[in-house]
């Protein structure tokens, strides 16, 4: 079957594009991967997330609800958490408003509200509860893409190589 044009140059530019993307990536994570938690009870929504971020070169962990993922940050110094708001045992406005209690200093973990709550006034809900923005679901490729990109350059240059 001959090949069509516009396929190879669908082909080529995704392949291209994919290239930029993981370069610009390089440049902002100058020494390390970045290791980001996400914090989300729904097995499928989890999956999803793990992957995409995954994609952009991150390790990645996975808790089921608030109370796992203070547990999980008492363990590891994550570069970034994107939290889900609505969860059983602890929501993430409660892990969000535990993790801002637990920091000292100039300690400043970067939480991403990760919700399917996308009316007026979600966003500022989130903010109020100390996280440092909202990501809606279902999650894009590009916005996740913006949301790293607009938090871990802060988070990522302060480590030394």
């Amino acid at each position: 079957m001959p090949l069509r044009h516009s396929a190879l140059r669908h082909a080529v530019g995704h392949s291209i594009e994919g290239k930029r993307e993981k370069a610009h990536f390089d440049e902002l994570i100058q020494c390390e991967h970045g290791r980001i938690l996400v914090v989300e009870d729904n097995v499928v929504n989890q999956k999803v997330a793990k992957r995409m971020v995954e994609m952009f070169g991150f390790d990645v962990d996975v808790a089921e609800n608030g109370i796992v993922a203070l547990a999980c940050l008492k363990k590891v110094d994550y570069d970034l958490v994107f939290m889900d708001c609505q969860m059983p045992e602890m929501d993430g406005y409660e892990a969000t408003s535990a993790i801002r209690k637990s920091e000292k200093g100039g300690e400043h973990t970067i939480v991403v509200a990760m919700t399917a709550n996308a009316m007026a006034g979600d966003r500022e809900r989130c903010l109020v509860a100390g996280m440092d923005d909202h990501l809606p679901k279902p999650i894009r490729k590009n916005e996740l893409k913006q949301m790293l990109l607009r938090w871990l350059p802060l988070n990522m240059r302060k480590k030394e190589c």
